[in-house]
């Protein structure tokens, strides 16, 4: 029973901090973005990613007293430099879309491996599917940006 439950603290803290760097990403990258169609698309995504971190810290209390984990101080400030990065030379559409769908895949990456964890609580498995899918959507609609 123990490991069913510290299974299920590390996959809703594991999402917390996807959902985290997802809502990071998206406000960083938001700087730079000139279409109103995309503009749309990422204020949609980070209210879908708010959502989904107040739905993970609802169950997450379940199961301890204190706030799943996000992501670091040092995460965030390598986020925010590597967009900086990519971003210095080329800030077009195409190329936040390109960066955005690669960060989508890594989601939906990391995602499907916590989903290998099957001693999950059907609660927590339904939230990591509900983040798998938002980087699904996210990535297909954001093709169109390419």
């Amino acid at each position: 029973m123990e490991n069913k439950e510290n299974n299920n603290v590390k996959a809703l803290n594991e999402l917390s901090k996807g959902a985290c760097m997802g809502k990071d990403a998206v406000k960083f990258i938001l700087e730079y973005v000139e279409d109103d169609g995309l503009k749309d698309f990422l204020t949609t995504n980070h209210k879908k990613y708010e959502n989904l971190s107040e739905s993970i810290e609802k169950v997450y209390s379940k199961y301890r007293d204190e706030e799943p984990q996000e992501t670091s101080k040092m995460n965030k400030a390598m986020t925010w430099y590597t967009l900086k990065m990519k971003t210095m030379t080329d800030s077009t559409t195409s190329k936040l879309a390109e960066i955005l769908f690669q960060g989508f895949n890594m989601g939906i990456a990391e995602g499907k491996k916590i989903l290998n964890h099957k001693d999950l609580d059907e609660e927590v498995k339904d939230l990591v599917e509900e983040y798998v899918t938002l980087q699904e959507e996210s990535a297909e609609r954001v093709k169109q940006f390419l």
